[in-house]
C-alpha cells in the first residue's frame, strides 16, 4: 500500500539536514551516513553518495536521475547471496561418494 499523495513522499529529516548542508557546502565527494532505508530519494539528492546501512555495514550508493522516488533502501541489499549447489553434488554428499 502506498503512501497518502496529500503527505507527500518521505524522507528522514536528520537526513533532509545532512543534504541540505552537503549541497550548502558544495561537497559532493563526502559520504553521507544514514540507517533511514525508508527515505524517498528526491532530486535534491541527485549527485550525491550516500552511505545506506544494510543491518552489517554502510555500503556506498551514488545518486542519480533515475533512481528518483526510489527508496534508498533498495539499493543496499540486506543479503549476500553465495550460489545455489550445482547439480548432483548434494545428492552424492548425501550418499557418501564425496
Amino acid at each position: 500500500m502506498s503512501r497518502s499523495l496529500k503527505k507527500g513522499v518521505y524522507i528522514g529529516d536528520k537526513l533532509l539536514e545532512k543534504v541540505k548542508k552537503a549541497k550548502a557546502s558544495g561537497s559532493f565527494s563526502q559520504i553521507i551516513k544514514t540507517w533511514s532505508r525508508s527515505s524517498v530519494v528526491s532530486p535534491e539528492m541527485v549527485g550525491l553518495t550516500f552511505g545506506v546501512h544494510n543491518g552489517h555495514a554502510h555500503t556506498s550508493v551514488s545518486v542519480i536521475e533515475s533512481m528518483v522516488g526510489h527508496r534508498l533502501g533498495e539499493f543496499a541489499p540486506t543479503r549476500v547471496f553465495r550460489k545455489h549447489s550445482k547439480k548432483g553434488l548434494k545428492a552424492s554428499v548425501s550418499e557418501g561418494r564425496v
